[in-house]
């Protein structure tokens, strides 16, 4: 069967077009866009020490960009605000989004700054350094007839911590007041606004943002549980914390639940498990899943994005998940483990 044509994806391959109305649950993401330099290297170079690179390579990336991707690949109408220079990376970058069928109306291209870059330092055994140049990133203010224009008919709206963090509590603010999901993933971490908290519906945070918001070291599903329900008595929404290798824990109100990870051969590259997972997961959960089903979608998708190369590159489709394996069964992490009906 052939996958259904997305129409923004059409409208970006012919402008005369005019779309349909689709009637799936749009998500709106507000995010960077960076056109990422991924450097590989056996081993990252100590202080004071040079090292060989094995590959140089240019990949599309940024955390906005790469989540609005994951969500589009699973099946989800997606729209982007964002900013890049007018410059060969931003039109590089727009291209790519354009035939992922993401709606990039709401990208502003300025001249007097440049697209984002990071640069990406991946080791042989698929852990990465990164060091990130906002660029046109830092610029990004929308006034709110656009936002509120973007948001229209959209069921959730994604945020980080890549564009300026006023611009995240404004945007927030927004879609809560018109009913629409506000989904955080807090990275890089900074000190959130108080006001903030309130507003967000669901909480994506990996170990070591939830270690840094909650105050305390997360090492397993245990602590990550501590954790969740401290972020979760701020927020009072549900949260999801990503342990890499070890899975994730989810809380609601119903609890918290650890989902162990799907065995990956060989990992390769984890520059982009994170966006991966939180792009599937929101896309799941507006297909009509729950936070768990969300959570097991979110895995397998990391699982396979660990396996290739580069940050958007190795985000996967539906199709790609097809012939992955389910993750065992989650364990109660409150009362006393033990595996779920």
């Amino acid at each position: 069967m052939n996958p259904p044509v997305n129409p923004a994806a059409a409208a970006a391959a012919n402008p005369a077009a005019t779309p349909a109305a689709d009637p799936r649950p749009a998500v709106a993401v507000l995010g960077s866009l960076n056109m990422d330099c991924v450097i590989g290297v056996t081993q990252a170079p100590q202080p004071g020490e040079t090292v060989a690179a094995q590959r140089v390579q240019y990949a599309s990336g940024g955390k906005g960009a790469n989540q609005a991707v994951a969500c589009a690949r699973q099946g989800a109408p997606v729209r982007l605000v964002g900013c890049v220079g007018a410059d060969e990376h931003g039109e590089r970058l727009l291209h790519a989004l354009a035939q992922d069928g993401v709606d990039t109306r709401w990208v502003a291209r300025r001249a007097d700054a440049s697209t984002g870059l990071a640069f990406v330092i991946v080791e042989a055994s698929g852990q990465n350094r990164i060091i990130v140049h906002a660029g046109a990133n830092a610029t990004l203010d929308p006034d709110d007839a656009a936002l509120r224009q973007m948001l229209d008919g959209c069921a959730a709206l994604v945020l980080q911590l890549e564009t300026p963090l006023a611009l995240v509590l404004r945007a927030a603010r927004l879609a809560a007041a018109l009913g629409c999901r506000v989904v955080l993933n807090p990275s890089p971490c900074l000190p959130l606004p108080d006001a903030l908290w309130p507003l967000v519906t669901l909480l994506v945070v990996n170990e070591v943002e939830a270690a840094h918001y909650a105050g305390h070291a997360v090492t397993d599903a245990a602590s990550a549980a501590a954790a969740a329900r401290a972020l979760r008595a701020r927020s009072g929404g549900a949260v999801l914390v990503t342990l890499g290798a070890a899975g994730a824990v989810a809380c609601d109100a119903d609890g918290c639940r650890h989902h162990p990870a799907l065995a990956v051969p060989r990992v390769v590259d984890t520059t982009a498990a994170g966006d991966t997972f939180l792009g599937a997961a929101v896309a799941r959960q507006l297909q009509g899943g729950s936070l768990d089903a969300a959570v097991v979608q979110g895995l397998r998708a990391a699982s396979h994005c660990v396996q290739v190369a580069g940050a958007q590159p190795s985000i996967p489709t539906l199709a790609d998940l097809a012939a992955l394996p389910w993750p065992a069964l989650p364990l109660r992490l409150d009362p006393p483990p033990k595996a779920l009906a």
